[in-house]
Parts: structure tokens; sequence; C-alpha cells
């Protein structure tokens, strides 16, 4: 397959995209197979930004809301 401006065009990385979906994830097989690429993008975190971090105010905040155990 060669792209528009005369370069080659990379396969789709179906194996790492399984791989965040079914292992990563947990999604089941159903559920992974039923997304289009855009839902899965954004189940992945796609729109989370990059380099998104929590602030520390924010970590204690959820910490002291969902305390564990």
């Amino acid at each position: 397959m060669r792209a528009a401006a005369g370069g080659r065009v990379q396969p789709f990385p179906w194996e790492a995209v399984m791989h965040a979906g079914l292992c990563r994830l947990r999604l089941v097989p159903a559920v992974f197979w039923a997304l289009t690429l855009r839902e899965f993008f954004c189940v992945a975190g796609g729109f989370s930004g990059r380099g998104a971090k929590f602030s520390r105010d924010r970590l204690e905040g959820m910490m002291a809301a969902f305390p564990d155990g």
C-alpha cells in the first residue's frame, strides 16, 4: 500500500491495540471488537492529554473522599 505523497503507509498496530484493550484495559472481547477506533481512543485515555497529572491537593482530596478499607 502506498501513501498519496508516495511514502509507504504503516500497517495498523493491531497487536498493540489488542494488548491495550484486552490485557491492560481488561475489556471482554465482545466489547473490544464492538468499539469504533474513536471509542477505543477515548477509552484508552486519548483525550486526557499527554502528561496530565494529578496535583498533590487533588490526590489528597481523592484519598480523603475514597479511603482504602
